[in-house]
């Protein structure tokens, strides 16, 4: 009996763990849940996607085919919020992706889907080599991301993504959370270049160096975001 409430005390701390990204804030205005964000999957489990080559890659939507309500307008250069719920409960890397939505569509009918996705945005760990790696997203209850100053206007899906590691040790192990809000940029200079798109899924492979991770021993000395290079103006 001791061992198997143990293990049942486990799973419940691991399910409190997960999260989801609910709401944006632009300009100190806070949408209400899945009001600019499409509604995930995971919007009562907050369980993560585990299979890269799963569709659910892409938005992890519930309702294929259906957007959400509303489209956010962000001044380039601006700033997209987003709230975490509850809170970033495990170790590993934060991304930031866009894809442009194609003329004849807008933000709440565009699926995402093909070779669309630029990164903007990915973060890694300090204390590298030692028992004390630190990710800049540990516990956080909102992320955010600028909007690339140089990006042609138009409306987007914006894609946040974080990676839990904690269980990477194995192909499948990497347990990644992501939803994609809807906005409409203005004031871009238009010059960004996004070099060669990726899709999702596509992007990633179960045995990328960042996905098939060893967190914890022997300590890790380096770490290599998935997926390509975030793009500068």
């Amino acid at each position: 009996m001791k061992v198997s409430s143990s293990l049942a005390l486990l799973a419940a701390a691991g399910a409190q763990a997960h999260y989801t990204f609910t709401r944006t804030t632009v300009n100190g205005v806070r949408s209400a849940e899945w009001e600019t964000i499409r509604i995930t999957e995971n919007h009562y489990s907050h369980g993560p996607v585990t299979d890269v080559n799963s569709a659910a890659m892409t938005c992890y939507q519930r309702d294929i085919g259906t957007g959400a309500p509303k489209t956010v307008s962000v001044q380039a250069g601006g700033t997209v919020s987003f709230t975490v719920d509850t809170s970033i409960g495990h170790p590993g890397p934060l991304h930031f992706y866009m894809a442009k939505v194609p003329a004849g569509k807008t933000a709440a009918t565009f699926d995402g889907k093909g070779a669309v996705w630029f990164k903007i945005y990915q973060d890694g760990p300090s204390n590298l080599g030692t028992s004390s790696l630190k990710w800049p997203s540990d516990g956080k209850t909102e992320v955010s991301v600028q909007i690339p100053t140089c990006i042609q206007n138009g409306e987007y899906l914006l894609r946040v993504e974080h990676i839990g590691l904690h269980s990477a040790a194995s192909i499948g192990g990497a347990q990644i959370y992501l939803s994609c809000a809807q906005i409409s940029v203005t004031g871009g200079s238009g010059t960004l270049n996004t070099g060669n798109l990726v899709s999702f899924p596509g992007a990633y492979k179960a045995t990328d160096p960042g996905l098939l991770f060893q967190l914890y021993w022997p300590v890790p000395t380096s770490y290599i975001n998935p997926g390509p290079a975030p793009v500068k103006c």
